[in-house]
């Protein structure tokens, strides 16, 4: 296997290379304003270690995975065409309007709780360029009113001497049917054919979004437009770098469902947050192998700490209508949550709470933290790290940065010390609470709004920065076990490499499965399996016109359930993809029943409340090859530590006084190898932070796993080590 795969940061470009035998990552910092540029440096930084030239790499390469954020900095900058909207007649205002509250979307807890005071977003559709067509609908997608073609014309000329650059369909119950949307389309390409100069895209809501839902479905369509120029652009002229670098096959996206696809069969609304998806994803996959059971999923990068989560079982958590941005949208998107935490993030004294507080803004990679000493004024976590004595000022990143920590002093010093009358290390302590408290709270909020206990999971801190917290994070929660994955610091990028090709078709409807009133069960197996069908085959078009095989083509079902009206969605997978007898009705209602339970307490089921079912999806899929990396479980035949490098002054939350902290070098250490805490351990690529009262036994490819020292974890860690050696003795 032969494969490149790429995640875009917001601080760093991570590549992940496999080359046969060898796995290979490397880093480059993020260059804004060409992506490509920080790609081809990281590309060029992996060839290097594997002695060979780029051209030599990917000619020989089985495919190039992209996770990309042109998508996020496009809105952020809010660089699109001019987008016109065409709605039913009569819902002119429904995007504007926007629910009434939609404003309020995207905006931080505290603008949230006083919306008359918030600012609208800048409207990516102006008022002028929304036009209603005569046409009408109902819910079960009969035609009240046929669309008047004339008017349409008439409406379409209107916004395109309003200078429409792309245009968006979405009219009411488009999703239970599309002909009227297919109509629209048709009638464009007559008016202003492709062959034209000066065709532009053309943008259909039901194939946007498959669920029901005017606002959030138009506003996906509007996004999708929007960022249509800007990712066409971007990631063709990507792939034909690629191609003039002798790589002669197509370029895979990868897709925030947590799935990937060629460039011709991906929308632009998909690779938003693809790159921690990515992460989500490598997180599954090593679950399943190292048999983790549920993990947390937290990705402490240079911008933003991502939370995800992996349940045993393979229930998957999907956002039913995320917000991009600032506005509510309706894709099967990967659930997600990310805070203004990472290493880049900016400090600051609050002096109306008299605290420290740490983000959301960040200095990113330019000009990045002020102890890269690029110019930099502001501090932010890892200056604090850097005084608090867990990073080497020479050997950061493998020595590519040298750190100042004079100039991070300085900055803390005039922004923190110099308010509250504390020494350098005391502030940077605050710092680190502060920080690790957040991520340890958005976890919780987390976890407990889905009804699962923290310290029932394992946490994987990955990420650059993630293993330099992942301790902190753990006490703050009350974890015993901490995982630091193998390529942690490219972790989100070796997600892309073991991806699969996949797509996913939903349906939204209101199906009642078990109806209380009549105490009867749902029977019409065959409506339910024409749905079925329909999806499977929209996905497997997908991927059969991206050359996969009819053969190898899977599909997978999820139905979006609850109990009568409950607000409380759950995901449910069910085995079986069609519905022959009541027992299969019974069976996905058990299935339905028990992980409701596990998730909000036994006897919180409601069936006397009736059961529905809100949405069909289908993921159609093509296993890929993938990296195994089973061999991360540890053997239980551990290792003395060597001797360190040297020994350091560090200072740690709950101790007042600097304590001696061994420094090892992460490339002499064999796996097996347990280290005692307080250590620090420096690789290439991040920094191992083991606190006091931790262990960390180092495992393969950069992995470790971190116990609580006293934990009964540790205590049975401990007692197979011991009868192993009196096995050996005997």
């Amino acid at each position: 296997m032969k494969r490149i795969a790429v995640d875009i940061g917001g601080t760093f470009t991570d590549c992940f290379m496999v080359w046969d035998e060898h796995l290979i990552q490397s880093k480059a910092l993020t260059t804004n304003h060409n992506l490509a540029l920080g790609f081809h440096e990281a590309l060029l930084a992996g060839c290097a270690k594997l002695d060979l030239e780029v051209l030599d790499v990917l000619s020989q390469v089985d495919s190039v995975r992209y996770a990309t954020t042109l998508g996020t900095n496009a809105l952020i900058e809010r660089k699109g065409p001019k987008v016109a909207l065409l709605v039913t007649s009569g819902f002119e205002s429904t995007v504007p309007v926007s629910r009434g509250r939609g404003y309020g979307e995207g905006l931080e807890l505290h603008a949230r709780l006083d919306l008359p005071g918030a600012c609208r977003p800048e409207a990516l559709v102006p008022i002028p360029m929304i036009a209603g067509v005569r046409q009408r609908m109902d819910a079960l997608g009969n035609i009240l009113l046929e669309l008047d073609e004339d008017d349409l014309r008439n409406k379409i000329r209107d916004l395109v001497d309003r200078g429409a650059q792309s245009f968006v369909v979405s009219l009411v119950n488009a999703v239970t049917n599309p002909a009227h949307e297919n109509r629209i389309q048709e009638v464009l390409l007559e008016e202003y054919p492709e062959h034209l100069l000066g065709a532009m895209p053309i943008i259909m809501s039901h194939k946007v979004a498959g669920r029901k839902g005017e606002y959030v479905r138009t506003s996906s369509a509007i996004i999708d437009a929007f960022l249509h120029d800007a990712m066409y652009h971007g990631l063709s002229s990507l792939e034909l770098n690629l191609r003039e670098s002798s790589y002669k096959k197509p370029m895979l996206v990868i897709h925030n469902s947590g799935g990937m696809a060629q460039l011709n069969s991906t929308d632009a609304l998909q690779t938003i947050h693809s790159g921690p998806v990515a992460g989500v994803s490598a997180s599954e996959h090593l679950a399943l192998e190292a048999d983790l059971g549920s993990a947390i999923c937290t990705d402490m990068g240079g911008t933003s700490f991502d939370i995800g989560l992996v349940i045993k079982g393979g229930i998957k958590h999907y956002d039913f209508n995320p917000v991009i941005d600032r506005w509510m949208v309706s894709v099967p998107m990967i659930h997600l949550v990310t805070l203004g935490a990472g290493g880049g993030s900016i400090v600051r004294y609050d002096r109306m709470h008299h605290t420290v507080q740490v983000g959301p803004a960040s200095a990113g990679s330019d000009p990045g933290p002020a102890c890269y000493d690029r110019g930099g004024l502001k501090p932010t976590v890892t200056d604090a790290d850097l005084l608090l004595g867990y990073l080497s000022s020479d050997n950061y990143a493998g020595g590519a940065i040298k750190l100042n920590p004079a100039r991070a002093k300085q900055m803390l010093q005039e922004e923190i010390c110099d308010e509250i009358d504390c020494s350098v290390p005391e502030a940077a302590l605050m710092v680190k609470r502060r920080v690790d408290a957040n991520m340890a709270n958005g976890i919780a909020t987390e976890l407990r709004a889905h009804g699962y206990d923290p310290r029932s999971f394992t946490l994987l801190a990955y990420g650059g920065n993630g293993p330099l917290h992942g301790c902190g994070i753990a006490d703050q929660l009350g974890i015993e076990r901490v995982l630091v994955p193998p390529f942690c610091s490219v972790f989100s990028a070796v997600g892309a490499g073991n991806m699969h090709q996949l797509h996913i078709h939903e349906r939204s409807l209101y199906m009642s499965i078990y109806d209380s009133n009549t105490q009867k069960l749902y029977q019409d197996f065959s409506g339910f399996n024409t749905i079925i069908e329909e999806l499977e085959d929209a996905g497997r078009l997908d991927l059969l016109r991206q050359g996969m095989k009819h053969e190898d083509i899977q599909h997978r079902l999820e139905l979006d359930m609850r109990y009568g009206n409950q607000l409380a969605q759950t995901t449910v997978s069910v085995s079986k993809m069609r519905l022959e007898r009541l027992e299969d009705v019974i069976a996905i209602i058990e299935t339905f029943s028990v992980d409701y339970g596990n998730r909000f307490g036994k006897g919180s089921e409601a069936p006397e409340a009736g059961i529905r079912i809100n949405t069909l999806r289908v993921q159609s899929f093509v296993q890929l090859e993938t990296v195994n990396l089973s061999d991360i479980k540890p053997s239980g035949l551990t290792k003395a530590a060597p001797k360190s490098i040297e020994s350091r002054k560090c200072y740690f939350v709950g101790h007042t006084e600097a304590l001696d902290t061994a420094v090892y070098d992460h490339s002499i250490l064999e796996a097996g190898t347990v280290v005692q805490g307080p250590a620090v351990i420096v690789s290439a690529t991040t920094t191992y932070l083991v606190e006091p009262s931790w262990r960390a036994e180092i495992g393969k490819h950069g992995s470790a796993w971190f116990q609580r020292v006293g934990s009964e974890i540790t205590k049975l860690g401990t007692e197979a080590q011991s009868a192993s050696e009196n096995v050996s003795m005997a």
